[in-house]
């Protein structure tokens, strides 16, 4: 060991810029997030396909219904942290609204798009030097998003139909737009189900992609929904310079 530093290494210190990107209710908001979705997804599998008949006293027997409780409670924690996510887009950095705003409308996000695309495709050497979500990133989890609320949505108008509490009586009116449109408390399970399969397919493609990113660009990613900065080698900007 000669104690000196090596040039690749050097280099690497010279040009890395850290910004500060996911504040820490953002960071929490992910994390609880990723906890309620995977017992949610547990839980709702096996309402789905309930477990088979076991033997013993009834009495001391409630699988089912605790495994209802279960899902019920991550629920209704998944959509309090959701509207503290949503309230937190309107304080927080503007790296907290990309989750919510997909700027569709501006040529140069869609010539990102393009950019992103071909390096996902393994087209491109080097990735973009956005900071925040990439902008295929922030369409999916613009998508993400809305595919959220539509599972609140079902949730709560499955729950409503055996609940007597008054807080969910307007998602009577979900369950009554199936109705309307030809279909029953059987199609609702359905696009709820469906629902869950596509949650599952996004966090297969959102976990793949983190740790791609991690590997073959320049910048953190993993590390950063721990500590909420961002590490890169591309020289700082002037539009990208602002105020932890």
């Amino acid at each position: 060991m000669t104690g000196t530093t090596p040039k690749r290494v050097g280099e690497a210190r010279d040009t890395a810029v850290t910004h500060y990107v996911f504040e820490a209710p953002v960071r929490l908001w992910h994390w609880l997030t990723v906890g309620c979705m995977l017992v949610l997804m547990v839980t709702g599998y096996f309402i789905g396909r309930p477990l088979p008949s076991v033997s013993g006293e009834a009495t001391y027997l409630f699988y089912m219904g605790d495994i209802r409780l279960v899902h019920f409670a991550a629920a209704m924690l998944f959509t309090v942290i959701l509207l503290g996510r949503i309230y937190w887009a309107f304080v927080g950095n503007r790296y907290s609204r990309e989750l919510f705003v997909v700027p569709v409308w501006r040529r140069n996000w869609w010539l990102g798009a393009f950019s992103v695309v071909r390096w996902y495709l393994f087209l491109e050497k080097k990735p973009g030097d956005d900071i925040g979500h990439n902008p295929i990133a922030q369409a999916a989890m613009f998508g993400y998003f809305l595919l959220s609320v539509f599972m609140i949505l079902t949730g709560f108008a499955l729950y409503s139909e055996h609940s007597q509490y008054a807080i969910f009586t307007p998602f009577h009116y979900v369950t009554a737009f199936f109705y309307w449109a030809g279909g029953n408390s059987i199609d609702i399970h359905s696009w709820h189900r469906l629902g869950m399969w596509l949650i599952a397919a996004f966090i297969t493609g959102h976990v793949y992609m983190a740790i791609r990113e991690d590997i073959m660009s320049d910048d953190t990613v993993i590390s950063t929904m721990i500590n909420g900065y961002r590490s890169h080698k591309f020289p700082r900007r002037q539009h990208d310079k602002e105020a932890s």
